[in-house]
């Protein structure tokens, strides 16, 4: 795992590319840890890509061949490493973007899924492919794609485990946009830039916010974005677009 930062922008590479940056246990810890690191300060927001030209194909196979496990420590591997991924880019308080460079299959597409932004090249494909080796989608799979893509779509994803093309991805919500051969680097980085640019705290409450009432009544997310706007109100940023409005003159965010 290769992690550079730099402005306030962490980048997270996968770098197995001669195994299609397939994860197993270490990868996923590191990427964890990586991505846990957000809660620091000094982040604005995250990049996430892949070495060579894939994004990742999923779960090393070689390494579940290997194991060698009881239920509970199959259980306590798949939360502390996978799903600690997923949670990690789902309470991030700042956002991450999914730079898919190449093929995203298996936990590689739930990653993408969990993220807040992701743009892809045209030649990219994504796959749940878990069932094709008697697995059930996982890395928050179960939980983001039926709010990206609806739940018949979702279920003939994760039956099936067939490939789909970036354009399928981007109707389907999986990807922000597909971008043009030699494009990507610069969609983005304009895009990470532009959400340096907004107020941290900001984003961080509209995130929370937003992913906690996908699962509650109306009642009650009304009732949490009412507190979260509340602790908005009471930011340096609030007070500093406010003042820049009214002057006439552009904010500026910490």
């Amino acid at each position: 795992m290769r992690v550079e930062d730099e402005n306030g922008i962490r980048r997270v590479t996968f770098d197995r590319p001669e195994v299609k940056n397939a994860f197993n246990a270490d990868v996923a810890r590191e990427l964890s840890e990586a991505l846990e690191a957000l809660n620091s300060e000094d982040f604005d927001v995250a990049i996430v890509s892949g070495d060579g030209d894939a994004f990742s194909a999923g779960g090393d196979i070689q390494a579940m061949a290997e194991r060698d496990e009881t239920a509970r420590e199959a259980y306590e591997r798949v939360r502390g490493t996978l799903g600690r991924v997923a949670e990690a880019i789902l309470t991030a308080p700042v956002p991450v973007v999914a730079r898919v460079n190449g093929d995203a299959v298996g936990a590689g597409m739930s990653l993408v899924a969990a993220c807040d932004f992701a743009y892809t090249v045209p030649e990219a494909r994504f796959a749940a492919s878990f069932v094709n080796v008697g697995l059930i989608p996982d890395a928050g799979a179960t939980v983001t794609l039926p709010r990206l893509v609806g739940l018949r779509a979702a279920k003939e994803l994760a039956f099936t485990g067939k490939l789909i093309s970036a354009e399928r991805a981007a109707e389907l919500d999986i990807v922000n946009e597909v971008v043009g051969d030699g494009e990507l680097d610069t969609v983005v980085d304009e895009m990470a830039e532009t959400l340096a640019s907004r107020p941290t705290e900001t984003l961080a409450l509209a995130k929370e916010a937003i992913h906690t009432n996908l699962g509650r009544t109306w009642n009650d997310g009304l009732e949490r974005e009412a507190h979260a706007q509340t602790m908005a109100y009471d930011t340096e940023a609030h007070h500093e677009g406010v003042s820049a409005f009214l002057e006439g003159r552009r904010p500026d965010f910490e």
